[in-house]
C-alpha cells in the first residue's frame, strides 16, 4: 500500500506563492475547457473543480444516462490521472457488495499467522481519487467502512488505523433515499447536485456533442486529458490552508478579511431560512464545510474575497430529493433580492 504523505510536508508556502496565479489559471482553464464536452453540465464541472480543490466529497444525483460517470472519468483524466492506474478507483455498489471488493480481500497467508490484513492493491485504500456509483445501495458492512474512510481518511489493518491517500470522493446515485440508516452517509456529502436530462430542450446539441464523444471514444482520443494536474490542486489547497491559518490570531477568527459582513449576514440568513422553510437541519459540521467551500469558490473564481455570487453553493445542500428544486429556487430568490 502506498503510504499517505501530507501535502503540507511536501510543498513549502515560499515555493507555492510565486506560482499561485499560474495554478489558478491552469485549474480555471481546465474547468472552462471541460464545459464544452457536454450540454448544460457547466455547473456540475464547476462544482467538481471546487470540491476537488477543497477535498470535499461531491454527490451527483440523476437518472441513468445523464452523464454522471462520464463527467467523473473525463474530469479525472483532465487532472492527469490514468483511470486504469492505482491512483483511481471506481466501483458500482449493490446491496450484495462485500467490503473486500472495496478495501481488498483478506490476506489468507497473513491470516494464518494471526494477522487480519487486507490486500489493497488496486483497491480504494491506494487511490487518490475515488468514484462510487450507486453509493446508497451499500449495505451496513460497507457503510461502516465508508464512513470511517470519508470522515477520517483511514481504514483498519490488523486492528490498527492506516491513512488512505484519498483526496477526492465522487459518488453518484439515481435518487437520494429517505432512509434513517443512511442519514450519516448523506450528511457526509455537503453538496449534492443534479445531473438533469437535456433531451427535451437541447436535442440537437445533445446529438452533436454525444456523437463527437462517441468518435473520441472509438478513435481513442482524449483531448480533455492532462489540462492540469492533481498536484496543481494540492499546491493550491496548501496555499488556501495557509490563508485560513493566517486569519487566526490570538484565538480570534478575522473572517471579515475575506468574507465581508453584508455577504456573511446573507449567508447566515439563507441558512436560517432554509432550515425554517424545509425543516432542514444544518449540522455544525456542515456549516464549517460550507464556509470552507464558499471561500474556496471565491478564491478560485475571482481571487479570494467572497461575493454574493459565491453563495450559490447553498443551492446544493438539500438532503431530500423532493426539496432539490424548491431549495434551489429559494436560494436564487434570496440572492436576487438582496
Amino acid at each position: 500500500m502506498s503510504e499517505y504523505v501530507d501535502p503540507h510536508d511536501i510543498y513549502a508556502i515560499s515555493d507555492i506563492e510565486p506560482e499561485v496565479d499560474d495554478l489558478r489559471r491552469r485549474i480555471n482553464n481546465l474547468r472552462k475547457d471541460l464545459h464544452r464536452y457536454w450540454v448544460d453540465k457547466e455547473t456540475l464541472v464547476d462544482l467538481m473543480t471546487i470540491c476537488t480543490l477543497a477535498q470535499e466529497p461531491l454527490l451527483l444525483v440523476g437518472k441513468p444516462g445523464t452523464a454522471k460517470s462520464d463527467l467523473v472519468v473525463k474530469f479525472v483524466q483532465a487532472i492527469g490521472l490514468d483511470t486504469n492506474s492505482e491512483d483511481y478507483f471506481e466501483y458500482m455498489l449493490t446491496q450484495f457488495t462485500e467490503p473486500g471488493e472495496i478495501v481488498g480481500p483478506i490476506d489468507i497467508n497473513q491470516l494464518k499467522d494471526g494477522r487480519y490484513m487486507r490486500r489493497v492493491s488496486g483497491k480504494l485504500p491506494q487511490a487518490r481519487v475515488v468514484f462510487l456509483d450507486e453509493i446508497f445501495k451499500s449495505n451496513s458492512a460497507i457503510l461502516n467502512t465508508l464512513l470511517t474512510i470519508i470522515n477520517e481518511r483511514k481504514f483498519y489493518q490488523d486492528g490498527k488505523p492506516a491513512k488512505v491517500p484519498m483526496l477526492m470522493l465522487f459518488a453518484a446515485t439515481n435518487e437520494i433515499p429517505d432512509n434513517a440508516e443512511l442519514a450519516a452517509l448523506r450528511d457526509r456529502f455537503t453538496l449534492k447536485a443534479e445531473s438533469r436530462p437535456v433531451r427535451s430542450y437541447a436535442f440537437d446539441d445533445l446529438l452533436a456533442k454525444g456523437l463527437q464523444n462517441e468518435v473520441y471514444k472509438a478513435t481513442k482520443q482524449r483531448p480533455w486529458a492532462d489540462r492540469a494536474s492533481l498536484e496543481d490542486f494540492l499546491k493550491l489547497k496548501v496555499y488556501l490552508d495557509h490563508i485560513f491559518a493566517g486569519e487566526l490570531e490570538d484565538g480570534v477568527h478575522h473572517r471579515d478579511r475575506y468574507f465581508p459582513d453584508d455577504v456573511y449576514r446573507l449567508f447566515v440568513r439563507i441558512l436560517k431560512s432554509l432550515e425554517k422553510e424545509f425543516r432542514y437541519e444544518v449540522s455544525d459540521r456542515k456549516v464549517i464545510k460550507l464556509y470552507k467551500l464558499i471561500r474556496t469558490r471565491a478564491f478560485l473564481m475571482h481571487g479570494g474575497v467572497v461575493s454574493k455570487s459565491d453563495l450559490v453553493l447553498l443551492r446544493y445542500i438539500s438532503d431530500r430529493a423532493e426539496d432539490l428544486d424548491a431549495m434551489r429556487d429559494m436560494v436564487d430568490r434570496m440572492l436576487s433580492v438582496d
